[in-house]
């Protein structure tokens, strides 16, 4: 279980261009901050995963989300009335860097529930990258030794938490046309 501290030091780490490992409703994922280039670079890296397939990022906030998307109150809205884990395919910004939409005029984004999240996007004050803890082609990790066996020391932190995970990833929904991606 990840303190107080732990989370702290993990928001550090994304504050300086670094990149972790946590827990999500799904799987584990590898997170970073979405406006550093290095690290968005370096995930891509581990991942073995290119620049044009675009990224995650998840809030524990719409809020925090804003500086992303340009999206309708209606959309808004639509966003914050689901239960469920949901991703959502929405128009990016202007101010949303191509290293996390890739060749794609839409970003994917998900308000998390998950405790851990919630509480690490509250202390770096913005949304993260999510990416399931995977090299491209192998099962994402669904522990932090999962995580570990894949990246190693190539992780600067890797965070665990009690609280129970699907090992689904979420579905992945267009908000202007209701088509389920994945």
């Amino acid at each position: 279980m990840s303190s107080i501290t732990d989370i702290q030091k993990a928001a550090t780490i994304i504050q300086q261009d670094g990149v972790i490992s946590y827990p999500t409703e799904s799987v584990f994922g590898l997170g970073c901050d979405p406006l550093s280039k290095v690290a968005v670079n370096r995930i891509l890296k581990l991942k073995s995963r290119g620049q044009d397939k675009g990224l995650i990022i998840i809030a524990g906030t719409l809020s925090q989300l804003e500086i992303y998307i340009d999206i309708t109150t209606k959309q808004k809205h639509k966003i914050l009335s689901v239960t469920q884990p949901t991703t959502w395919l929405v128009k990016k910004s202007n101010k949303t860097p191509n290293w996390v939409s890739g060749q794609h005029s839409k970003i994917a984004i998900r308000i998390s529930q998950h405790p851990l999240v919630v509480r690490l996007c509250e202390q770096t004050n913005s949304a993260i990258i999510s990416t399931s803890a995977n090299p491209t082609g192998e099962k994402p990790a669904l522990s932090s030794q999962q995580s570990q066996h894949y990246f190693l020391n190539q992780i600067d932190m890797y965070l665990e938490d009690a609280t129970e995970i699907s090992g689904c990833p979420t579905p992945i929904i267009d908000i202007e046309t209701g088509d389920i991606i994945r």
